[in-house]
């Protein structure tokens, strides 16, 4: 970017340059005025074609930039997507793992609340038995 800058300012600085020293020479020149005149009407029109040609390759590199622009700010948005697709797809895949994890879990503390359940009320029903067999002892 910093050389474009030089070399934009070093072309500059000749076609001025080129231009001061025409003119210079021209005023100076022993000629007549009519000569002079006609010198310095071919010199402004070799120096406004050099210009205008100039503009054009200054567009020209332009439009080259622009567009190198514009397909490398594509590419990134495309990799960004890919990526962003591949981190959901990661994300849907870890979710996915921690549900069917979750879900292993939660059936065995299912099956271990319903063992001990059972256990709990096996021991209630062994309690409440026992407590019948010893009130018909004392009845007896």
């Amino acid at each position: 970017m910093e050389e474009n800058k030089m070399a934009k300012g070093l072309m500059i600085g000749f076609l001025a340059g080129g231009i001061v020293g025409s003119v210079i020479a021209l005023l100076y020149a022993p000629k007549s005025g009519k000569e002079l005149r006609s010198d310095i009407k071919l010199k402004k029109d070799e120096f406004i074609d050099d210009s205008t040609e100039y503009m054009k390759i200054a567009k020209s590199k332009a439009a080259d930039l622009i567009n190198d622009g514009k397909h490398k700010s594509e590419q990134l948005i495309k990799d960004a997507r890919e990526r962003a697709g591949t981190l959901l797809d990661d994300a849907n895949s870890l979710l996915s793992d921690a549900k069917a994890k979750a879900g292993e879990k939660f059936g065995i503390a299912k099956e271990k609340i319903n063992v001990e359940s059972e256990r709990i009320k096996d021991a209630f029903k062994a309690g409440i038995d026992a407590y019948k067999d010893e009130k018909t002892k004392d009845t007896i």
